[in-house]
């Protein structure tokens, strides 16, 4: 074989490792990647069912039971627009609070139910996810403008 075509098969041989690790990379990234939403963006139907996702905005007052177990508690997390309950077992941060800003990972079931296998609370009252932020001032906003009566001809 002649020099030159050693470098061909070389080259070829370098690319093609190259694009092998790409791939895994690739690979390794897409199943590691969470998307995160909203409770209005659950109940709009954007949120994949049965996949990993986080959901994000304030735990509902008065929503959390905890379980006789200690370890197993329900709540509700809200954007001030839409509910969505939540479900989880394990050990809930020390931050955790109704009223307060929660982010969970976990699951949508079919029955709307989502079934938490991580909760986050935020670490201080200054501090929140700025999509979270962001929804619960366009809830907030909504809420306000469907609030408002038109007034009325004639009086």
């Amino acid at each position: 074989m002649k020099p030159r075509h050693k470098r061909f098969v070389l080259v070829g041989v370098g690319v093609a490792g190259l694009a092998l690790s790409a791939g895994l990379v690739l690979s390794a990234f897409q199943k590691n990647l969470v998307f995160f939403f909203t409770p209005s963006q659950v109940a709009a139907n954007e949120a994949p069912v049965g996949k990993s996702f986080r959901i994000g905005g304030l735990v509902e007052k008065g929503s959390v039971k905890r379980e006789a177990d200690g370890v197993t508690v329900q709540f509700v997390v809200t954007d001030t627009a839409k509910r969505i309950p939540v479900f989880y077992r394990g050990i809930l941060p020390d931050l955790f609070r109704e009223g307060k800003g929660v982010v969970t990972q976990g699951k949508l079931g079919p029955d709307g139910l989502f079934r938490a296998e991580e909760v986050l609370a935020k670490h201080d009252e200054n501090y929140m996810p700025p999509a979270a932020q962001d929804a619960l001032n366009q809830a907030t906003a909504k809420a306000a403008a469907q609030s408002v009566v038109a007034p009325q001809k004639g009086l």
